[in-house]
């Protein structure tokens, strides 16, 4: 089970190979590397040089340096990079549809469950749109320790353990009281892409990552 009363327990190898195949009998691809190392590497190798590419504010992608990689690294086309150079009272709105719609959004997600689900909290919604539909390609690398048996727990995961982790990590980086779960992006499936490559991908990391 993902979930034994400690949020960050590691799920066990059956509970992953369980999750692998529903995410992708509901459309999602799914693979499973050993290390941030490894899944840095692996999402390198999949986005091509010179993709226009969106990482969306995570804990994982900076602990495993791929939003560095991505954004610092000047192989990639960066909309991160273009939005931190933009004046948001001037140009809100365009900065709204850059960040919804790149070709690659790379994030993560608050939950995982068994059966195939993903669960991803947010206080603004910045990143779901991209996720849910804007982006042609998405990337969730996501830490095992985040795999619970059902939505409800997944549920539970976010505002036991996410939230106020969260709302400590806001309070330092934006001098606000805390964070919100203002609104959840619950992925059922994505639709069937055979003979084609799916549209989105579930890179489980075999170790704790993120909250």
């Amino acid at each position: 089970m993902g979930y034994d009363g400690n949020w960050n327990a590691l799920a066990d190898k059956a509970t992953i190979v369980k999750c692998i195949s529903a995410l992708k009998e509901n459309g999602i691809d799914a693979q499973l590397v050993n290390s941030s190392i490894e899944a840095k590497t692996k999402v390198l190798e999949i986005i091509p040089l010179g993709a226009e590419v969106m990482t969306m504010s995570s804990r994982t992608l900076e602990e495993t340096g791929i939003a560095d990689a991505l954004n610092g690294s000047g192989n990639y086309d960066s909309v991160k990079t273009k939005l931190n150079a933009m004046d948001r009272a001037k140009h809100g709105r365009e900065m709204q549809r850059m960040g919804a719609a790149a070709d690659w959004t790379i994030g993560s997600a608050h939950a995982v469950t068994e059966d195939g689900h993903i669960l991803i909290a947010s206080m603004t919604g910045s990143q779901l749109a991209g996720e849910a539909s804007g982006s042609d390609h998405v990337v969730y690398v996501v830490g095992v320790n985040k795999i619970v048996a059902t939505v409800e727990l997944g549920m539970k995961r976010i505002k036991e353990h996410v939230l106020p982790l969260e709302s400590e990590r806001v309070k330092v980086a934006y001098g606000i009281p805390g964070s919100k779960i203002n609104k959840i992006l619950l992925i059922n499936g994505e639709k069937l892409a055979w003979p084609s490559p799916a549209r989105s991908l579930v890179l489980f990391v075999n170790q704790k990552l993120g909250f």
